[in-house]
């Protein structure tokens, strides 16, 4: 390790290592291992054919030489954001103790990983003090001239960010950009025809090989070496929800490193790890290079990001209720509620519709549309396919530019105990007429054998909606059971209300 990041780090590694090989005994077995330059064949115990020497070495050395000047440790000096943890975080605010990904207060990412991760202690219910910390991560260099690509959670609230190069030299950088959702920043450091790398051409698949660099647990750079184990992968905690999944061994400080393809192109950022104990357990995550590359150009052009706002809030089709609207395949997203003023009310988006494409291509859930629309540009016009009354139809939408913070501090309206005697319904449900003027149906009781107790029905629920029809009485209810049944239909789609949050739930009308 070079003496100047020793400077900066723990000294982690205080026990000497031991390696144990373990065999198996008893049979004998041939083993043939291959690759691109040599063969060697365990024939039996006593037989091993090593590699030809004369030929160049197999593995990844060559590549690793070759990309590893661009790899660079990232140094942080930061303050602790005393705002964060007043607002309601318990952990004791951000550390540095090598738990993988270094998160601060407030990051979407620390509540999946508060779980395995260690709880700080309160402080009594004083008001915490700002508290200088230091922290590590990786990042690599994508131009000449100096830009650098890192995970945001590794620079958020960065007072002093430096640059630690593999030959040992350093560079203080200024932060060009971040990112949040997509947890990237953009760094910059002054220079010329500085070592850099690019990203992938032709998208990797699953499968394909992955060489991880790095700077874990602050021993600088550091290569491990897996396959794509998965893409598309959705993390709890994540607002963007199209990871790669990795096994190659990912660790504390490899947050923001890039993952390589044989060729050395950069498919992907490491940025969280699913893990137990904090360390590596073969499940890591990255960014995929399609989305970094699209990121990074808007942060180096604006030093921020702007997604499109379609202005819906949505959930995934299930089966029950696909079959609720005759739609042959459970997928696309369904429309809860059009935001108020937003561009798809405006443009005819109702409560119900179910999205089924966006300028053609498919949409395959929730998560897919919102992936979809913010890959969008803003003011840009798209084309929603929609499937509305068992029939399939368009409808043109200009985007408006996403808020985010706006989006997330939308109210939520309190429930309102109901004030009318209570009817049974035919489907096991108890039902009261809604008396805040809001409309719709209370439940006061569930069957618990009924097929609503399945589909999770509860005691407190508003029900809003059957098949798109308004009900705010028993008989209207009814009816519209009734209706659902005469169409040759055995599933009715309800739009139920909790919390003053509406969904959209399948409920089979016979077992």
């Amino acid at each position: 390790m070079r003496p100047s990041i020793m400077k900066r780090t723990r000294r982690l590694l205080g026990a000497s290592a031991l390696a144990l090989m373990v065999g198996i005994g008893g049979v004998s077995t041939a083993f043939v291992i291959t690759s691109q330059t040599a063969t060697a064949q365990v024939q039996n115990a006593a037989q091993i054919v090593l590699p030809d020497e004369s030929q160049s070495h197999p593995g990844f050395a060559d590549l690793v030489d070759a990309v590893k000047p661009a790899v660079v440790s990232i140094l942080v000096e930061a303050t602790e954001n005393t705002d964060a943890i007043q607002g309601g975080d318990q952990s004791g605010g951000r550390q540095f103790d090598f738990n993988f990904p270094d998160l601060p207060p407030g990051h979407p990412f620390r509540d999946f990983f508060n779980q395995f991760g260690q709880q700080g202690q309160g402080n009594g219910g004083a008001a915490p003090k700002p508290r200088q910390y230091m922290a590590a991560g990786s990042g690599f260099v994508i131009s000449a001239d100096g830009y650098i690509v890192t995970n945001n959670h590794v620079v958020k609230d960065a007072t002093k960010v430096t640059v630690a190069f593999d030959d040992g030299s350093e560079k203080v950088a200024k932060i060009v950009g971040t990112d949040e959702r997509t947890d990237l920043a953009v760094l910059k450091i002054e220079g010329t025809d500085l070592p850099f790398v690019k990203f992938e051409t032709e998208q990797s698949r699953v499968g394909d090989w992955v060489i991880a660099m790095g700077n874990p647990f602050g021993l600088g750079g550091t290569v491990t070496v897996g396959v794509i184990s998965a893409s598309g992968r959705n993390i709890g905690g994540s607002n963007y929800g199209d990871f790669l999944q990795v096994d190659a061994a990912v660790n504390s400080g490899n947050s923001g490193g890039p993952d390589f393809n044989t060729k050395g192109e950069v498919v992907g950022v490491n940025t969280a790890i699913y893990s137990p104990n904090g360390g590596n357990v073969g499940i890591a995550f990255a960014i995929p290079a399609a989305t970094v590359k699209g990121i990074v150009q808007q942060l180096i052009d604006k030093g921020s990001v702007t997604r499109g706002y379609l202005g819906v809030s949505i959930q995934d089709v299930t089966r029950d209720i696909a079959d609720g609207v005759g739609l042959k395949d459970a997928k696309g997203a369904i429309v809860r509620e059009p935001a108020t003023d937003g561009p798809a009310g405006a443009a005819g988006v109702k409560s119900g519709d179910i999205i089924t494409a966006v300028d053609g291509d498919p949409i395959d859930d929730a998560l897919d549309l919102s992936r979809t629309i913010a890959g969008k540009t803003p003011e840009s016009t798209v084309e929603l396919t929609i499937w509305r009354d068992g029939a399939e139809t368009k409808l043109s939408v200009k985007l408006q530019t996403l808020n985010e913070a706006a989006v997330a501090s939308q109210d939520k309206p309190e429930p309102t105990p109901p004030a009318a005697v209570p009817s049974k319904s035919s489907v096991g449900l108890t039902l009261v007429p809604n008396s805040d003027g809001s409309g719709g149906l209370l439940i006061q009781d569930v069957d618990p054998d009924s097929a609503a107790a399945k589909k999770g029905f509860a005691v407190g629920d508003a029900i809003l909606e059957v098949n798109n029809t308004p009900v705010t009485t028993l008989d209207e209810f009814e009816a519209a059971i009734s209706a659902v049944k005469s169409k040759g239909l055995n599933t009715a789609l309800i739009k139920a209300s909790r919390d003053g949050e509406a969904r959209f739930i399948g409920l089979p009308l016979s077992e």
